[in-house]
């Protein structure tokens, strides 16, 4: 497994976070276009833009589905990958890393013993490397 196949989760994640965040957005615009036509009490237009509002929100919610499932699928392989990891020290520190998503200074920290993030992400690299 490479570094990018690691690292999908993590990308995988941070691209659902923004996809909800846009989700909101347009859940957001929805209500100030209703807002507005109720204060204008013209109904001219609303219906068409509430229908493109409704289609966009239906696309992102697909794609944020889909992601979901890719998700499921890549913390599977990847936790599978972590497993099959002879040394716990290693093991802990990849499931730190790819797993939960932290800083290299916060697997130091997370794993203690007076490791240093430059030594983890070298036993990565090395690990990586080797096999």
């Amino acid at each position: 497994m490479t570094l990018k196949d690691l690292s999908q989760l993590y990308y995988l994640n941070r691209e659902i976070e923004r996809d909800k965040a846009e989700l909101d957005a347009l859940y957001s615009r929805v209500l100030r276009a209703g807002s507005l036509v109720m204060r204008q009490k013209g109904y001219s237009g609303f219906s068409d833009k509430v229908a493109r509002y409704a289609m966009e929100i239906a696309d992102l919610k697909e794609t944020i589905d889909a992601n979901i499932q890719r998700c499921f699928y890549e913390r599977t392989r990847l936790i599978r990958y972590i497993n099959d990891i002879p040394d716990s020290l290693t093991r802990g520190i990849f499931t730190l890393r790819f797993e939960y998503g932290l800083s290299w200074d916060q697997v130091a920290a997370g794993i203690g013993g007076g490791n240093t993030a430059e030594s983890v992400r070298k036993r990565v690299f090395r690990h990586l490397k080797n096999n």
